[in-house]
């Protein structure tokens, strides 16, 4: 038997409670959650709301009660896409393309970046409109095949699904505080007050 099996025992026989986490040496290299699991607790961090859904009937369940919690039922819900507005078209929502009618603004996204918990969008969605023109309120319909590991990930492959007309006015918004409460990290940046519907699609 070699030396050091005789001081440090063999690894294999090592009972499972020796091995927990809490044990790890500080420059072991930290175990990585999922990939939905990392986007999930970051876009919390950030002050999002997170609603998983199954179904498509999910989905429509949840707006209504994001709609009566928020007292919004006689209010516009800003729809600037078409096929949005077809997918929710048998719902209560009361839809406008003018920003200055609506209380909420309903759209999707490009991605769901889990490294910082923030949501990566283009023209395609809010077209050529600066964030602080649009709505506090935002719901946001994605699904989970849309979770990329970082922005760079998420910018290869909106680059790749639009060969023919790569879209303009990409930005991420990050910082979802309904509060008025500012520090300088979030300086400059549009905080929004902010729904996400993520539908599982996997």
């Amino acid at each position: 038997m070699s030396l050091f099996r005789k001081i440090f025992g063999n690894k294999s026989e090592r009972s499972a409670e020796e091995l927990k986490s809490d044990d790890r040496g500080k420059y072991m290299p930290e175990i990585k959650l999922p990939i939905d699991e990392r986007f999930t607790i970051n876009f919390k961090a950030n002050g999002g709301k997170f609603l998983y859904c199954e179904n498509l009937d999910e989905i429509f369940k949840n707006i209504d009660n994001i709609i009566s919690e928020n007292k919004w039922e006689d209010k516009k819900v800003l729809l600037l896409d078409e096929n949005l507005e077809n997918k929710f078209g048998n719902s209560n929502l009361k839809p406008t393309r003018k920003v200055s009618d609506s209380t909420f603004f309903l759209t999707t996204c490009e991605n769901l970046i889990a490294n910082d918990g923030s949501l990566l969008i283009s023209s395609k969605q809010i077209f050529e409109k600066k964030l602080p023109e649009l709505p506090i309120n935002f719901i946001v319909f994605a699904t989970t095949s849309q979770i990329v590991e970082n922005i760079g990930e998420g910018l290869r492959g909106i680059k790749s699904k639009n060969r023919q007309k790569i879209p303009t006015n990409i930005t991420t918004i990050k910082h979802f505080k309904s509060g008025d409460e500012k520090d300088f990290l979030s300086y400059g940046s549009s905080a929004k007050n902010l729904y996400l519907l993520l539908l599982e699609d996997l």
